[in-house]
């Protein structure tokens, strides 16, 4: 493989990583840059390759959150095991069947989402906390399942799902939103790659540089919103949700 090849790659892994670390959606740059690279190669096998840097990546930005947010242990775990065995069962299921049927319904849910961040100026900015332990794990349990099938299965965009989940249905602003949803997040990347790994489809030489890359770009983009807060995180969330509609917008009219 030719050496310029690699270093865009990484280039691409460094800057997903970033907005990973941030609001999630890290894919959405990672993933198009490397199949336009690497046309050759089956496309299980570049997407399975790709969960080794956002596993990486996201693992950084944790470790810089964990320093800096408050964690809900008890309620992380459950969602933790729930999310990576559903996106081991969605990556097992990428394998069977095509999933471009769920890019339509995702553009209009992505368009009410941007709408609605656009509009309500204070969403994200402050935390409500009206749920009972109960309500909370079971409504946590729930999209658990759902998001984390969606990214074994179509995987672009998942992190920024995480946090919209955490914002609307558990109430957090968003610089603890996006600090649990990067700990679910690796439990779903994780359960990934363990169906990739035993399906033997990631490529390591093209995986290792990529990960050091993406943990890098992890770890810088985690404390620029940790320094910055709520309202910048919120602004990157729009930016980055607003992308992940023109790129499903793409794949759904014009491919």
């Amino acid at each position: 493989m030719e050496n310029y090849i690699i270093i865009l790659l990484c280039l691409a892994a460094f800057l997903a990583g970033f907005v990973d670390a941030i609001v999630g959606g890290g894919g959405l740059i990672q993933t198009p840059v490397a199949l336009i690279l690497l046309p050759n190669l089956a496309v299980a096998s570049v997407v399975g390759s790709l969960k080794i840097p956002s596993f990486s990546g996201t693992a950084l930005a944790a470790n810089q959150y964990l320093k800096k947010v408050t964690m809900n242990w008890k309620l992380l775990s459950v969602m933790a095991v729930v999310a990576c065995a559903s996106a081991f069962l969605g990556s097992h299921l990428l394998t069977k069947v095509h999933n471009d049927f769920m890019k339509p319904i995702l553009l209009v849910v992505l368009t009410l989402i941007a709408i609605y961040t656009f509009i309500k100026k204070d969403f994200g900015t402050h935390t409500i906390k009206n749920l009972s332990e109960k309500k909370q794990l079971f409504l946590a349990v729930i999209f658990s399942v759902i998001i984390g099938f969606y990214d074994g299965f179509i995987g672009p965009g998942t992190g920024s799902f995480f946090v919209l989940a955490f914002v609307t249905i558990l109430g957090f602003d968003f610089l603890h939103a996006s600090a649990n949803a990067k700990m679910v997040n690796l439990a779903t990347n994780f359960g990934s790659i363990c169906l990739f790994i035993i399906k033997g489809k990631i490529i390591w030489a093209i995986a290792i540089p990529m990960a050091i890359c993406n943990a890098f770009g992890g770890w810088v983009g985690a404390k620029l919103a940790i320094r910055k807060g709520n309202d910048f995180i919120r602004v990157f969330f729009l930016i980055v949700v607003i992308g992940t509609l023109i790129r499903f917008g793409y794949d759904v009219f014009f491919k």
